[in-house]
């Protein structure tokens, strides 16, 4: 090997004095022909860089059985890695010099995953605590109308110029006579003409007396009496009047039967042993979970249509969801 010869012309010599083409070293060595051919041209910008290049020959000279000293001496060696003090220290991240900065939460906030999560659970909350502010609004409007009611106190009659008005006179209030002196009855010893003269007057007197005494004897009516007595009367209008019961689910009864309404919260919505011919109302959060004592007696009424309990009843005992 002359000295003036470069390493691609070396690895060439001896390629063709081993009498291999250049494919055939290719395939031998699993490297593209164009890198191989590269390499016996010295054109080694046609490379990846120089610790390749010096490779790559290392490895055609060990399948050529030739020594690789003479070629890695020709080939351009790479320079020596410069130690540089890092002041970020050994827990830095790498970032290589096109990275981008590093994404702030805000950019993880815009994410569409993270704001789906955050749409659900928004929707949660809101299923959770939209019901019980409603049912706790529907039960402060019935105190607040009865609180807000202004009260109202009856129209005084204007006063005006006193006038006599006739009095009625109460059932309690009897009139009682006033003794005066026309109408006190003196004996007389002796009746002379004067007396006789003044018969008629006495004789009127007596009379307007006498009717003053019959009509305070006259039994009286008593108001309280009149009143129970037309107590039962308004009784049967007061009970036809009263409002019917309402609610998702109406039960009516002809004979004792046992009522149990609970809703989807575990909430009693209605627990009691109902008589016969009552009738109760329940509503509650859906489902609700009924159970009715006895079937025979009972009949229930669902959205106001009539439900039938013989296909839900086992043993005159009824269970039941309302969705």
């Amino acid at each position: 090997m002359s000295e003036a010869a470069t390493a691609g012309a070396l690895l060439r010599q001896a390629r063709e004095a081993a009498g291999l083409h250049v494919a055939s070293l290719a395939v031998a060595l699993k490297v593209p022909v164009r890198k191989l051919e590269a390499l016996e041209r010295d054109q080694y910008d046609q490379l990846p860089d120089a610790v390749f290049a010096r490779a790559l020959a290392s490895s055609v000279c060990r399948t050529l059985k030739i020594d690789p000293q003479p070629v890695l001496e020709r080939l351009p060696q790479t320079h020596a890695p410069r130690l540089v003090q890092d002041q970020d220290g050994l827990n830095a991240p790498f970032r290589a010099p096109g990275d981008s900065a590093a994404p702030g939460w805000i950019d993880h906030l815009n994410k569409p995953m993270v704001l789906a999560v955050f749409a659900l659970l928004l929707g949660a909350l809101v299923l959770v605590f939209l019901p019980t502010v409603r049912r706790d609004e529907s039960a402060a409007t019935p105190a607040a109308a009865t609180t807000d009611a202004p009260l109202t106190a009856p129209a005084l009659p204007a006063a005006g110029p006193a006038t006599e008005q006739p009095v009625a006179a109460s059932p309690d209030t009897v009139p009682v006579p006033q003794p005066s002196e026309s109408t006190a009855v003196v004996p007389v010893a002796s009746v002379g003409p004067a007396a006789a003269a003044s018969g008629p007057a006495h004789a009127a007197a007596a009379a307007q007396k006498s009717a003053v005494a019959a009509s305070a004897a006259a039994p009286r009516s008593n108001p309280a009496s009149a009143a129970n007595a037309a107590a039962p009367a308004s009784a049967p209008l007061a009970a036809a009047s009263a409002p019917l019961a309402t609610g998702v689910v109406v039960f009516k009864t002809t004979g004792p039967s046992w009522i149990e309404v609970t809703d989807s919260r575990g909430g009693v919505a209605l627990r009691r042993l109902m008589a016969a011919g009552e009738t109760a109302g329940a509503s509650g959060n859906l489902p609700l979970s009924v159970t009715v004592g006895s079937v025979n007696a009972t009949s229930v009424q669902v959205r106001g249509k009539p439900y039938n309990l013989a296909p839900v009843s086992r043993d005159n005992v009824a269970r039941f969801e309302v969705k």
